[in-house]
């Protein structure tokens, strides 16, 4: 690509930039923090300065101090589908187009649609409305980013289902977190402001433990703190600061491919950088050779890390060593990340030379090792 090519894409992409939507995310650390009271009363404040504003989806959870923010808010009606005998209803995702209001409020962004919508997720619905020049308000607990779902799961033993790719967050224009105190979030709770009487024991047992309050405050005070630097960096100094580029090396092994993922996707959001994962297909690895369950995992790990923003590099080589050091110069790599072997003594003699290897390659070269528990 010429310079000439380059500078016409750049302006390309100015313009295609400024034709989409603004995007503005309020992100918690837990239902009940109070992001959709928040993104109402910023809807009544846009109302009052005379901004064209509707209410695409709301979720009040039967809250009544929520509830009645909706009062004098115009809303789209939802529209209704048959599932499984039972008429439900979702987002009219095209209404909202057709009446191409100035903003629009979407709560929460990282619901499933039933089965049946245009789009699997809702954020998928938020980022067609977004290119149709739409402004968007959304909202999202820190619990569904994609690459935090290990530290989720290990801080409250949930696995949670609803997941957003961190990129969707990286498209917002701005991130607001939505801040409460342990203490304060505790009182809501017993007060029954979050949940219904029959349900207060059992979250606070769970879920709403302090030191599980704590730790997922600290993600999410640390998430938008990202953000905002992230903005610092490519909006008030002119470029990204960091040349960071990462290469996550994973195998057929699906549970420790699936860390690896995760955990390089939360460096390279961190350093607001590109990343890769590269798979090379030993002799041993063939398609032909390794089991049917492998293939289905490999698979929805290199769509695991499609969604989190990496780039796939598959190659067929029986040189490890040699094949990660070439794509790591290649493009220009400044860490490469590996998982944690599970070693028995068989293994560690098995394995040696190549990680003996791997580390000479490097030692030539500026690139950084992780390995990751």
């Amino acid at each position: 690509m010429t310079e000439k090519d380059i500078n016409a894409k750049r302006f390309l992409d100015l313009i295609q930039k400024s034709r989409k939507g603004k995007f503005k995310v309020y992100i918690g650390m837990s239902a009940g923090v109070g992001k959709t009271f928040r993104m109402l009363q910023e809807a009544h404040t846009l109302l009052r300065n005379g901004i064209d504003v509707k209410i695409g989806f709301i979720e009040t959870h039967n809250r009544a101090e929520t509830h009645e923010l909706l009062q004098g808010l115009p809303i789209v009606p939802k529209r209704s589908l048959y599932y499984k005998g039972k008429c439900l209803e979702e987002m009219d995702v095209q209404a909202i187009i057709n009446l191409r209001p100035e903003v629009v409020v979407v709560d929460e962004l990282a619901h499933t649609n039933i089965e049946g919508s245009k789009n699997e997720k809702r954020w998928q619905d938020v980022m067609g409305i977004l290119d149709a020049g739409i402004n968007v308000i959304s909202a999202v607990n820190i619990q569904h980013i994609e690459s935090l779902n290990d530290d989720i799961k290990e801080i409250t033993g949930i696995e949670v289902k609803e997941r957003i790719p961190d990129s969707v967050l990286k498209a917002a224009d701005e991130v607001v977190n939505i801040d409460l105190t342990a203490d304060e979030l505790i009182t809501r709770l017993k007060e029954g402001k979050i949940y219904t009487a029959d349900k207060i024991q059992s979250a606070l047992g769970n879920f709403f433990k302090p030191q599980h309050i704590l730790q997922l405050r600290e993600l999410a005070l640390k998430e938008v703190a990202s953000q905002v630097e992230r903005k610092v960096e490519t909006e008030v100094t002119g470029s990204n600061l960091r040349q960071e580029r990462f290469l996550a090396c994973i195998s057929s092994n699906h549970t420790t491919a699936k860390t690896v993922i995760r955990k390089t996707a939360r460096l390279a959001n961190y350093y607001h950088s590109k990343w890769y994962v590269l798979y090379i297909e030993t002799p041993r690895e063939r398609s032909d050779k390794i089991a049917l369950d492998k293939q289905r995992h490999l698979i929805n790990n290199f769509r695991l890390a499609t969604e989190l923003g990496a780039e796939i590099i598959r190659i067929k080589n029986s040189k490890i060593s040699t094949s990660i050091t070439e794509q790591a110069e290649a493009r220009k790599i400044t860490t490469i990340c590996i998982g944690k072997p599970h070693i028995t003594l068989f293994k560690v003699i098995l394995s040696t030379n190549i990680f003996k290897s791997l580390l000479n390659k490097l030692t030539s070269s500026n690139i950084d090792l992780i390995i990751l528990s």
